[in-house]
């Protein structure tokens, strides 16, 4: 079954949530993986060198924290500082969610980055378990 990425993430860490307090091991791995195999698709590169981190240990089924830095480039191609960044997912009953972007906005760069990750949060994306291999996979529609 189709669903936004951001659903499928509050989703499998609700599912998380629950198989810590039942102890289902399995099942936990198995969420665990599929956060895993989602985050394989987050934000990399032109800036975002060091990638996208889901903070699993701040993440709730109704919030969603993002961490990742910005390398930055001056006017001759250098680059030329860091800017450290937190995207603050919640839900919104208008909009589907709420996106916020903390940090510096330095050479105004948030419009950029709320350019980048609202269309990766709102894409829709499929989980497929196979169930011989016991793998996890993300497709992406």
């Amino acid at each position: 079954m189709k669903t936004k990425l951001y659903q499928e993430l509050s989703s499998r860490i609700d599912a998380m949530a629950h198989c810590e307090k039942t102890g289902n091991q399995k099942w936990l791995e198995k969420s665990e993986g599929a956060i895993n195999k989602i985050m394989e698709t987050a934000p990399s590169g032109s800036g975002i060198d060091n990638g996208t981190t889901l903070d699993l240990d701040k993440s709730t089924s109704e919030k969603l924290i993002f961490i990742f830095g910005y390398h930055h480039m001056n006017e001759a191609g250098y680059y030329d500082g860091w800017t450290e960044h937190t995207v603050i997912v919640k839900p919104s009953l208008q909009f589907g969610i709420d996106i916020r972007i903390t940090g510096q906005d330095r050479n105004d760069i948030k419009d950029y980055l709320y350019q980048v990750y609202e269309p990766w949060l709102n894409q829709e994306i499929e989980i497929i378990y196979n169930k011989e291999t016991d793998n996890v996979s993300v497709q992406i529609a």
